[in-house]
């Protein structure tokens, strides 16, 4: 499996995104990740539509868009109209799941279903065919910088086992706390996209904290 390293914006510099991107590209990045938060679902509030829609105008790498809002079935179109290739939504919030993730491919994004790290895998169960990919979450969502949850290694593990018992390809993409220390581990239990903040944006140089991660993870990976 391709390990795809998808920087998250909430960590970058917001007075030089544009160069923060352009030097993850450089590093090998090939999804740029935005968090959307309303103060509502999480306790934090962050970009919304105007911001996606510059992004899609500065990079042609897929915008993978985490909605963390109270609504995520009112708005997750308009954010594919605004350049979304990815749009994730919680299981959590939304109790029309199925119907939000068709209305995303419909409009020609990828959908993904985001599970928080208390919420059972159960949850996905009737889900998880309408769903191009799984946003695990390893750290409960709303800001940056937290410490990844350990559990959250066994849980990648029975999501795989799961996505291969029903053989579904449904790829596996994880969010919190991600870093040398634990990326290829990860990617040998079945994650395939990456989100990094602070070990992309955290060490000043971006396109190495991207090529860094990277060389982490094949280390081990490339062996197995």
């Amino acid at each position: 499996m391709k390990v795809e390293i998808a920087p998250s914006i909430l960590s970058a510099d917001f007075t030089r995104l544009g160069e923060d991107v352009q030097a993850v590209e450089r590093g090998g990045a090939t999804i740029i990740h935005c968090d959307v938060m309303d103060g509502h679902f999480v306790p934090n509030l962050t970009i919304g539509l105007p911001v996606v829609k510059s992004l899609s105008r500065a990079t042609q790498l897929p915008l993978d868009t985490h909605l963390m809002i109270s609504e995520p079935g009112r708005y997750a179109e308009q954010f594919v109209e605004a350049g979304a290739s990815m749009v994730s939504v919680h299981v959590e919030i939304d109790p029309h799941l199925n119907r939000t993730l068709d209305a995303i491919r419909k409009k020609g994004a990828q959908a993904g279903i985001v599970i928080n790290p208390a919420t059972p895998l159960s949850a996905l169960e009737e889900a998880l065919p309408f769903a191009d990919f799984v946003l695990i979450m390893s750290v409960n969502p709303g800001f940056g910088g937290q410490k990844f949850i350990p559990t959250s290694l066994d849980k990648v593990r029975r999501l795989r086992r799961m996505i291969v018992e029903r053989g579904l390809p449904t790829r596996i993409e994880i969010d919190g706390g991600i870093d040398r220390t634990n990326i290829a581990e990860l990617a040998a239990a079945g994650v395939e996209i990456f989100v990094a903040g602070t070990s992309v944006f955290g060490g000043g140089d971006p396109a190495r904290g991207v090529r860094e991660l990277l060389e982490a993870s094949t280390a081990v990976t490339s062996d197995k």
